[in-house]
């Protein structure tokens, strides 16, 4: 972006939302550019060595982040795990996104092309999910925040496959667009999320894949289902646009398989439309089956999930009032950790 064109940015965005916002937005604007060109002058894998010595500092400094990355990890593996090992997966865990953020986001666009991805990355047992996905019926395409839930998308993109991704806008303009034109380089289009439906289901139609993250809050009005043995709300417009399309669903995730930018993609599971024909409830079955096959690709590297994600954060009425009748009469309740506050 030219600085005249960033001038008028900031003058307009002065006039609208006043000075403070707009030097906000360009100043975080400017700081990611300076540290996109500071990082780019070393080789990715010195990088994710720094960026993992700022995880470890984010561990530390971040309480409120650590003691809720420790609530969720104890009451989805305190069951499995003592609770020194909890300790070391959730700082793991703050390790491995402090490399996405910093250094693997910024990064991929630039090292990872359709000649140079197999370097980086190993396919595993994509043969299901990509014969969906060249059979010209559509498919949808789903993961969590685990692992690089980037890369995985960027690569399926690189290889020439037409995938379109849902994404939340960033808050400042000027890093949304940013990271849009990254992606639309690589071949990978993004759609934002506020009033998708429409726009999904003409990908769908002309027989493209759609992208979703699974794996967000979706709120009161969500469909509950069981996520590492509690209720989790999430989005049914996912099943519904699977029903409507008779479309298969492929659960899949890129994990780092060694220290550096080294990952494997595969998937974990393939729904297709006339496994949920005679379901009773097929919208439910279809949130609850691929939920469970997230949860068994995260069981097996419990350190790549991004455990401050309030995945929990809406519970089913029943259950909240089931809660209030097990409080013993006559104690008042402890307010909100400062995990859930």
């Amino acid at each position: 972006m030219s600085l005249a064109a960033l001038r008028g940015r900031l003058l307009a965005w002065t006039e609208a939302d006043g000075l403070w916002l707009a030097l906000r937005r360009v100043g975080e604007y400017a700081a990611l550019r300076l540290w996109t060109t500071v990082i780019d002058c070393f080789p990715i894998d010195l990088n994710l060595r720094t960026a993992r010595l700022m995880g470890r500092i984010w561990w530390l400094a971040m309480r409120r982040h650590r003691d809720r990355a420790m609530e969720h990890l104890r009451a989805a593996l305190g069951d499995v795990h003592e609770e020194a090992e909890l300790r070391r997966i959730a700082r793991r865990s703050f390790e491995h996104f402090a490399q996405l953020y910093l250094v693997e986001m910024v990064q991929t666009p630039r090292i990872v092309s359709e000649w140079s991805w197999a370097r980086y990355c190993v396919l595993d047992g994509l043969g299901p999910a990509l014969r969906a996905m060249l059979s010209g019926r559509g498919a949808v395409l789903l993961t969590g925040h685990f692992g690089n839930y980037e890369l995985l998308g960027y690569t399926v993109s690189r290889l020439g496959l037409p995938l379109t991704a849902v994404m939340r806008p960033l808050d400042n303009p000027l890093l949304n667009e940013m990271l849009v034109e990254s992606r639309r380089a690589g071949g990978l289009s993004l759609l934002a999320k506020k009033g998708v439906t429409e726009a999904a289901q003409r990908v769908v139609d002309a027989g493209g894949s759609l992208a979703f993250i699974a794996d967000q809050d979706a709120g009161k009005k969500g469909a509950f289902v069981d996520f590492f043995g509690r209720k989790a709300s999430t989005y049914k417009s996912i099943g519904l646009l699977a029903m409507a399309k008779r479309v298969p669903v492929i659960v899949g995730y890129a994990v780092r398989v060694r220290p550096g930018f080294h990952y494997r993609l595969s998937i974990e599971r393939v729904i297709e439309p006339q496994e949920w024909d005679a379901q009773p409830d097929p919208l439910l079955w279809i949130t609850q089956e691929y939920t469970h096959a997230l949860e068994r690709a995260i069981r097996r590297h419990p350190e790549q999930y991004l455990w401050i994600h309030r995945r929990w954060k809406h519970q089913p009425r029943d259950a909240q009032e089931a809660a209030g009748r097990r409080a013993p009469e006559g104690v008042v309740r402890p307010a909100a950790s400062p995990a859930e506050a």
